[in-house]
């Protein structure tokens, strides 16, 4: 089987070389990410295996005219597919799974950091400022943390929390037996009352779209810590700025923002960046936004990757993939 690869990364050559030897097919790539105006490289192959990127109708179409029947994205959430779209042409999706204490491990780093103004501790040592002025944090045992969402990472989240002492709450339609043991179940304006920290691990479906909102944080405590490692649509950006810039966000952890498509997994070190919001948030000292690295690890990638092509041949020769999407 022929499979295309977009969004390659040279460290992930060996992850890619093991897994085509295994599943005996042919892999070729591109840096880039998938476009109207690159799709031609892909003519020709049944399969193919991107990252987060925006899959839309139009580009869908076109894949489908040159002969593509089977997309993997390398990552958990779809909402970039227009799945709508993919069902009407019979294009087969597929997603991929990874150990959930990945980006378990990550958010509670962001709220670590978070806590104790890390951020703003590192810039003002890397310019020899090494007073304590503006750089007292607080502790993070002893704080209500609130945890959204409660699948497998959310539930990673809370077992990892349990051991820096905190008061465990969390929100969820769907309520876990196992989540009980870690932590109290709460309905989600509960939730943003009582909470010091509130951690984000839902999908982002119509539904959850902007779930923090500007109604949201007025519901908050004063100074109440955000954290995100899901999806950027999540979270309302604009009620996030305006709420950081007059005191009652304290600080935010942001492994993903709105409108990030086209811009993490790209050096634009010498460009200038067409989303202010962005810009904006970079320059609050007490706001850490890093470019939706949270999976990042060699172990996910190997899973992630592994996965998503063997997912394309178990399409192809017609046998159940466990990570179908439709």
């Amino acid at each position: 089987m022929k499979i295309f690869v977009y969004n390659y990364k040279d460290d992930e050559k060996d992850f890619f070389d093991k897994i085509s030897k295994e599943c005996n097919c042919e892999l070729k790539f591109s840096y880039d990410y998938p476009s109207l105006e690159n799709a031609e490289l892909a003519r020709g192959f049944e399969g193919l295996s991107i990252y987060v990127t925006d899959m839309n109708a139009d580009l869908l179409q076109k894949f489908y005219d040159m002969g593509v029947r089977y997309i993997t994205t390398r990552s958990i959430g779809v909402n970039h597919f227009d799945l709508e779209k993919a069902r009407e042409l019979g294009l087969k999706i597929g997603n991929v799974a990874y150990a959930p204490s990945t980006v378990a491990n990550y958010a509670i780093m962001l709220m670590l950091m978070c806590c104790r103004r890390a951020k703003y501790i590192m810039q003002s040592s890397s310019n020899q400022d090494f007073s304590l002025e503006g750089k007292r944090g607080i502790e993070m045992s002893g704080k209500t943390i609130g945890i959204i969402g409660t699948g497998k990472i959310g539930k990673t989240v809370l077992r990892h929390l349990m051991g820096f002492e905190c008061r465990l709450i969390a929100y969820d339609v769907y309520q876990s037996e196992d989540v009980k043991e870690y932590a109290e179940y709460v309905d989600l304006e509960t939730l943003f009352r009582e909470s010091d920290i509130i951690s984000i691990h839902a999908p982002a479906t119509k539904e959850s779209y902007h779930l923090i909102d500007e109604k949201a944080i007025g519901m908050m405590k004063d100074g109440v810590i955000i954290i995100n490692a899901a999806r950027g649509d999540l979270v309302d950006t604009e009620a996030l700025i305006n709420n950081i810039e007059n005191g009652k966000i304290g600080a935010a952890g942001l492994d993903v923002i709105e409108n990030e498509y086209g811009l993490y997994y790209n050096d634009l070190a010498p460009k200038v960046i067409k989303n202010r919001d962005l810009a904006i948030l970079k320059s609050f000292p007490n706001v850490i936004v890093t470019p939706h690295t949270a999976f990042y690890t060699a172990e996910a990638i190997n899973e992630m990757i592994e996965n998503a092509i063997r997912g394309c041949c178990l399409f192809a020769e017609g046998k159940k993939n466990p990570f179908e999407v439709i």
